[in-house]
């Protein structure tokens, strides 16, 4: 009679040892333990997938504690079935005694009591990840309503940018041109200008107030934003992490 070991963890970030060391102590060889750091809602798991084939009748699947095996309530009580009815494998569960189908296999009383153990504790361990989940919105939204930002920061607007703007607005560059220049991705100019289109203008200039992304320039700044530009004409390289092109947009946001 073959006995295996199943440990699992949402991410590789968190820490299986705990779950190991019961199964060892069970006693059970660390080879004979199949480990998934995937999450719990569903059961489209490598290992776990891996181990259900393995798994023949007698066999004994050792776990330690219900919602290692999974956090949807249905689907637990679906394995549950299907490996000790349709598989007939013996599941023992080590943070709770009632559920050892080892013991309860041929009691009716027992039986009736782990399942209802089981349903139970199936329960909980949605329960358990949806609160966990709603926490999750809950500090994210506090902390966004505190004024922090998630993601990439956001990326500065050289000088020149409104110079180059004007004379994209102009028709004298065009977006590739314009994104070689200010040594940006041709996406974040564009976001840019999508900004600007809205109101928000550069940072810390009043260029979006003054003419916009597709209003007129002063009469002088033609000019002046020619002669901004042609001083980098030859001296700037596409910046790292954009399209060698800059007529392509790509793929990473500057």
């Amino acid at each position: 009679m073959a006995t295996y070991g199943y440990a699992r963890v949402s991410t590789k970030d968190q820490n299986v040892n705990r779950q190991l060391d019961a199964l060892e102590r069970f006693p059970l060889q660390r080879s004979s333990i199949y480990i998934d750091y995937y999450t719990g809602a569903d059961y489209e798991r490598p290992e776990y997938q891996r181990l259900v084939r393995r798994l023949e009748q007698g066999n004994v699947l050792v776990v330690k504690s219900i919602d290692r095996l999974g956090r949807n309530y249905g689907e637990i009580l679906a394995q549950w079935d299907r490996l000790t009815r349709s598989q007939g494998v013996q599941v023992v569960v080590l943070d709770m005694p009632l559920l050892d189908t080892r013991q309860t296999a041929r009691d009716l009383t027992g039986t009736f009591i782990a399942d209802v153990v089981l349903q139970l504790l199936s329960y909980v361990a949605q329960v358990e990840r949806e609160n966990i989940r709603q926490r999750q919105a809950e500090g994210i939204a506090a902390a966004k309503a505190r004024g922090v930002r998630f993601g990439r920061p956001e990326k500065a607007r050289p000088q020149e940018y409104a110079d180059v703007r004007s004379l994209v607005a102009m028709g004298e560059l065009s977006h590739g041109e314009a994104v070689a220049r200010l040594g940006v991705c041709r996406s974040t100019f564009e976001k840019w200008l999508r900004q600007d289109r809205r109101g928000g203008g550069a940072p810390g200039t009043d260029e979006g107030a003054k003419h916009g992304a597709g209003g007129s320039a002063p009469s002088d700044s033609r000019s002046r934003a020619v002669s901004s530009v042609a001083r980098r004409e030859h001296g700037d390289a596409a910046p790292s992490g954009c399209a060698a092109n800059p007529g392509r947009s790509p793929k990473e946001l500057g």
